[in-house]
């Protein structure tokens, strides 16, 4: 008998350190030398700042002291407080429905699969990104020049503002819908608006209501930060009281902020995650008030689309809902003290108010000083977004309910994040500008502070979303809870903590920017002082040196999230 000896494939193993070098994705070594990056430059701004423990205890007795000059709190009568708030939300709701309406059509632009040609796309596109770069302050600057006091400049320079983030994510919104309807009604000569409307506009709805109610969010405590140029309404009043250190009515009104930006965090919270809790039943009730069937008419062997919808129950509740807006919005132009008149004129005269802005600013003792500015806002930007990320990770993770399945812990930090983030930066850069001094250490840690509120939310949000599957196979072969969180989930929700992360540096980026106008440091200072002597030129520079750092700043987090798909 002879016995066959088998002799198993050869294979070529890979050598450890190739093995290693093809596991390495470009993708995530970009993304780590950026991590990187941010790190080191953290730790430097944070030491250039002189932002450490010991100088944050030195300043206990200022803490002690502006506690003891707050209380007790001035409150305005209920009918004054009242009348601020309406103006101010007049204001802020005004704003929002500008850059919703100018934010649709530039997404249907922008968006590769609405847009008409690649010329309005890449027009859009720019027009979207300038709006995101230049800050709402700047542009409250200019209307102010042009229209004068009133609700009227807060509501251009926030709205127009806000067209970079909603238009941004009404077209990122709009590509990711399949376009099997408006393909279908294409084929068969419908229109371009009619193939929108019917094709696209009932399965993006959802988003352009939630971004809506988000941009609303984000605008209500940004109105604080455009009353210490003049805006109108309870962030002007908060700014008169602190300027004359009324700090009892100052704080009082600061709080009155605080509580109404929490309950619209709340309320606009609950109705993002009516819209979008559920995606069937959003698909189902948008199929009910946009059936298809009503899209389409016969007339004799031709089936054509429908000039008109038909009414509907949808269709009727629709209308009335559209109305009751309507009416909002004009008792808002009252609320915010419009004047029409003025908005006309103020439209004449623009050529020469952008003239006051020309030439630009060339004496280098100003070009100098705005260039120092600029690197304390970066610093500032750098440090805050290190510090804050130290905390709200973690404060992330113990809200993530996959993560630690405990009902009061994750209930006590998500509540945590949801008082933090109504909680508006400038505030914050307030109170530690009385406690820590001016300069860039206060807006460094209200700047940090609020990262906690922001990036803590969207750690746990990404931590929830991940494939719990994965964790699920790695739990059931023994491993332990710490084991399943670095190996599973830690590893899926990476990508998105990256670019989270880009989004909190870019972001502070601006309101490090904003933040200089009550002594947190950086360029704000310079930008405020500049347009208050009227030195237009030097506000012209100014801006001129926030569009490159934000547009470079811009261009980093796009290559990073590009990079990790």
């Amino acid at each position: 008998m002879t016995a066959t000896l088998v002799t198993p494939p050869r294979t070529s193993p890979i050598p450890p350190e190739k093995g290693f070098l093809q596991r390495l994705q470009p993708g995530r070594v970009v993304a780590a030398v950026v991590m990187l990056a941010l790190v080191v430059g953290g730790i430097w701004a944070s030491i250039e700042l002189k932002i450490n423990i010991a100088s944050l205890i030195d300043s206990r007795d200022n803490a002690i002291n502006f506690i003891g000059r707050m209380f007790p709190l001035d409150f305005p009568s209920p009918g004054e407080t009242a009348a601020l708030l309406w103006e101010t939300l007049s204001i802020v709701l005004l704003a929002t429905a500008l850059s919703v309406v100018l934010s649709f059509f530039l997404a249907l632009l922008a968006a590769h699969n609405t847009s008409p040609g690649t010329a309005s796309m890449m027009i859009s596109r720019f027009l979207i990104v300038l709006a995101r770069a230049i800050p709402d302050l700047v542009l409250a600057v200019l209307f102010f020049r042009m229209f004068g006091l009133g609700g009227l400049p807060g509501i251009l320079a926030m709205g127009l503002h806000s067209i970079g983030m909603v238009g941004k994510l009404y077209a990122d919104s709009l590509e990711e819908i399949h376009g099997g309807t408006y393909t279908a009604m294409q084929t068969n000569g419908a229109t371009w608006w009619q193939r929108v409307v019917t094709g696209y506009l009932p399965l993006w709805t959802p988003q352009l209501i939630s971004v809506g109610l988000y941009r609303f969010d984000i605008n209500l405590r940004g109105s604080v930060l455009l009353g210490y140029v003049g805006v109108g309404g309870i962030g002007l009043a908060m700014a008169d009281a602190l300027g004359s250190l009324q700090y009892h009515r100052g704080m009082a009104l600061a709080f009155v902020i605080l509580v109404v930006c929490i309950l619209v965090e709340v309320l606009s919270g609950a109705l993002r995650t009516a819209i979008h809790g559920n995606p069937g039943a959003n698909r189902n009730r948008l199929a009910r008030l946009f059936p298809e069937q009503s899209l389409w008419v016969t007339e004799g062997n031709v089936r054509r689309v429908r000039d008109t919808p038909p009414w509907t129950v949808g269709r009727a509740g629709r209308f009335l809902a559209m109305a009751a807006v309507l009416v909002l919005l004009i008792a808002a132009v009252f609320g915010a003290k419009v004047d029409l008149g003025a908005a006309g004129a103020g439209l004449l005269k623009l050529p020469e108010t952008l003239g006051h802005f020309f030439p630009m600013e060339t004496d280098p003792e100003i070009l100098t000083a705005i260039v120092d500015g600029m690197v304390v806002t970066i610093q500032i930007a750098l440090a805050s977004t290190l510090i804050g990320a130290i905390v709200a990770i973690p404060v992330g993770v113990l809200a993530a309910r996959n993560v630690f399945p405990n009902r009061w812990l994750n209930t006590t930090f998500r509540v945590l994040i949801v008082v933090i983030r109504g909680i508006p930066e400038l505030i914050l850069a307030i109170v530690f500008v009385v406690v820590s001094g001016l300069g860039g250490v206060a807006g460094t840690l209200a700047l940090a502070v609020g990262t906690v509120g922001m990036l803590g939310k969207l750690v746990a949000d990404s931590l929830e979303e991940t494939d719990v599957r994965v964790q699920d196979a790695i739990r059931a072969n023994g491993a332990t809870r710490l084991q399943v969180f670095f190996s599973a989930t830690l590893h899926q929700v990476t990508p998105a903590l990256v670019a989270h992360v880009m989004y909190i540096f870019d972001n502070h980026i601006r309101s490090a920017t904003l933040l200089g106008v009550v002594g947190a440091g950086g360029i704000g200072f310079l930008l405020l002082n500049a347009s208050r002597v009227l030195e237009y030129p030097t506000v012209t520079t100014i801006v001129l040196a926030i569009l490159v750092v934000v547009l470079v700043v811009e261009a980093l987090s796009i290559l990073v999230r590009r990079a990790l798909r």
